[in-house]
């Protein structure tokens, strides 16, 4: 029986919804990074972690949506290993920015944007990726982002503005001092994970009123710096993926609200969508 293969994949972890016969199944691997994995550690991943987990599959599509894959390099690479693994199969594989867009809006026009550790936005009429705003990074940019909401929780902190009930919290939960902080964000790899970690102290400590300003001035200046460059915004709704967008949904209505934007749809991750896409 033919099967479709659907991955999202981020650099640490992968979700695959193997779609077969009106059945769904799904599987998790290790996440892959083209920029720090060769096509034969792809392959390698592919084979001991997919592979053995698909064995009476007859996978004939895969439709993979991944990190890195803008650089048409890493998305050959991606595509050469899924070639290897599954020789049959025929494969697409798009940018992560893609499977917001197909998630969310389907084969309807309409402004995605992803909201997690990172920040990215489209405006995509049906069938492409027309506009992008430029992404910076979690340096120059990624307004909105769990990077840069945790830049803001972290910034609180060390500058002293959070108040001693603020402060005794954030010190309770993540036990560290300004001294590991600054080494985890100028010396160790990975910083824009470590900052997007204390985005999560804006979530359990809703209705402090600083807290509750970080949040909205943070997705503010998402709303401004991007959403506010698109011409289309104004015709076509506006919908969002990820885990911030998620998890300050209420925040994100208000602001669409005071932009005059009409608010789509809103997913924690773009898979359920991409299923009813591919279906």
């Amino acid at each position: 029986m033919p099967a479709t293969l659907i991955a999202d994949s981020g650099a640490t972890k992968a979700e695959w919804v193997l779609l077969q016969n009106g059945r769904k199944k799904t599987i998790h691997t290790q996440g892959i990074s083209p920029y720090f994995l060769s096509n034969e550690q792809i392959v390698d991943l592919l084979q001991a972690e997919l592979a053995p987990k698909l064995k009476n599959a007859d996978v004939t599509e895969i439709f993979y949506y991944g990190t890195g894959c803008a650089n048409p390099e890493n998305a050959k690479s991606v595509k050469k290993a899924l070639r290897t693994v599954f020789p049959g199969a025929k494969s697409d594989v798009q940018t992560d920015l893609m499977a917001a867009a197909r998630a969310v809006c389907g084969h309807e026009k309409g402004v995605a944007c992803i909201l997690g550790t990172g920040a990215n936005s489209c405006y995509y009429n049906g069938r492409k990726i027309v506009q992008n705003s430029p992404g910076l990074g979690y340096v120059l940019g990624d307004e909105g982002s769990g990077a840069y909401l945790g830049k803001k929780v972290i910034q609180y902190y060390l500058y002293n503005t959070f108040d001693e009930e603020l402060r005794a919290r954030f010190d309770a939960r993540f036990l560290t001092t300004s001294v590991e902080i600054l080494d985890a964000v100028y010396k160790k790899p990975m910083p824009n994970r470590y900052l997007a970690g204390f985005a999560m102290f804006l979530a359990e400590n809703r209705g402090h009123y600083m807290i509750e300003n970080i949040i909205e001035d943070g997705l503010n200046d998402f709303f401004f710096q991007h959403l506010c460059k698109y011409g289309e915004i104004w015709k076509y709704p506006v919908s969002f993926v990820g885990s911030v967008a998620h998890g300050f949904k209420d925040v994100i209505a208000d602001l669409c609200h005071s932009y005059e934007f009409e608010l789509g749809t809103v997913l924690k991750a773009p898979m359920p969508g991409l299923v009813t896409f591919h279906s």
